[in-house]
């Protein structure tokens, strides 16, 4: 479920259709407006409902992170692998063509005569 998840939700005297936090912010509303008119229980409804829906948005939350953080484990052991196996390529492609021992020319050594 993505965070652009469209809910029907029906509340204790609407019906209200939107995403988790459009819903989470409607019925917080309609919470105030009751409490504020002096209907304490169908504000206490109206806050259940939002607490409901915040409680979702918090749940999406927390996939869409786990998510992100597989995708991220994922990625950096496909680069881990990826690697290796050009570490092993090379190393293999030194042991078909061997580079030829070369040496800084020094000055020429005088030679030793017997005798």
């Amino acid at each position: 479920m993505n965070r652009n998840h469209v809910f029907d939700s029906h509340g204790p005297d609407v019906r209200v259709r939107g995403t988790a936090q459009q819903l989470f912010e409607k019925y917080l509303q309609l919470g105030r407006d009751s409490t504020g008119s002096g209907d304490r229980v169908a504000a206490e409804g109206y806050f259940q409902h939002a607490e409901h829906y915040f409680r979702i948005m918090n749940a999406m939350a927390q996939a869409a992170q786990q998510s992100q953080q597989e995708r991220a484990e994922r990625l950096a052991a496909r680069q881990q692998r990826a690697a290796a196996q050009a570490n092993e390529e090379g190393e293999d492609r030194q042991e078909q063509d061997p580079q030829p021992d070369v040496r800084e020319e020094s000055e020429p050594q005088p030679e030793l005569s017997e005798g």
